[in-house]
């Protein structure tokens, strides 16, 4: 019988009280990490942002620090017409390294964009969102990479999107062109 239990003797575990030591994710960002979870396909939320983080980070190193910093502030201002503002400052969260060395090293150096071992090729790019985002093995990478620069596109006008795909090298502008 469908309603009748089998294994009584399992204790009911309130999901409310399990720890998860991960950061939480605030509220307003929810709405960017559903669709990167939803058309990637990652099992969840925590997934999307530490690959949506990778991906930007990636982005980031091929800009110089004033592109990177109008592409932060467009996150921070009501680039669609969506309502809700915070969702668009926790974007710029997202934007934004967290590891604060790797953030004021990014500041000072030039821009990574041209041909390896000086610069990120798409090649390059591909593998580092790879091996940092720890993809698991049943999402595929450049569907992912899409989800994330779909997402990025909902946010910001189009003079930043085409600022964007400006610095991307040829595999990658062609993903951010599809997304």
């Amino acid at each position: 019988m469908p309603d009748q239990a089998f294994r009584n003797n399992i204790p009911e575990v309130d999901p409310t009280e399990i720890e998860d030591t991960r950061t939480a994710i605030a509220e307003g960002n929810r709405s960017f990490l559903e669709k990167v979870m939803v058309k990637s396909g990652f099992a969840d939320l925590y997934d999307a942002r530490d690959f949506s983080e990778v991906v930007f980070r990636v982005m980031r190193d091929l800009m110089t620090t004033e592109a990177s910093d109008r592409v932060e502030a467009e996150l921070r201002t009501e680039a669609t017409s969506t309502e809700d503002k915070s969702l668009q400052l926790e974007v710029a969260e997202l934007w934004k390294d967290t590891n604060p060395i790797v953030r004021f090293l990014s500041r000072v150096r030039q821009p990574l964009k041209g041909p390896a071992p000086v610069g990120i090729d798409s090649n390059l790019f591909l593998r580092r969102v790879a091996n940092e985002g720890g993809l698991p093995g049943t999402i595929d990478r450049d569907q992912a990479i899409k989800a994330v620069f779909s997402a990025t596109k909902d946010e910001l006008s189009q003079e930043r999107i085409q600022e964007i795909a400006s610095w991307l090298p040829d595999r990658i502008h062609e993903l951010w062109e599809q997304a």
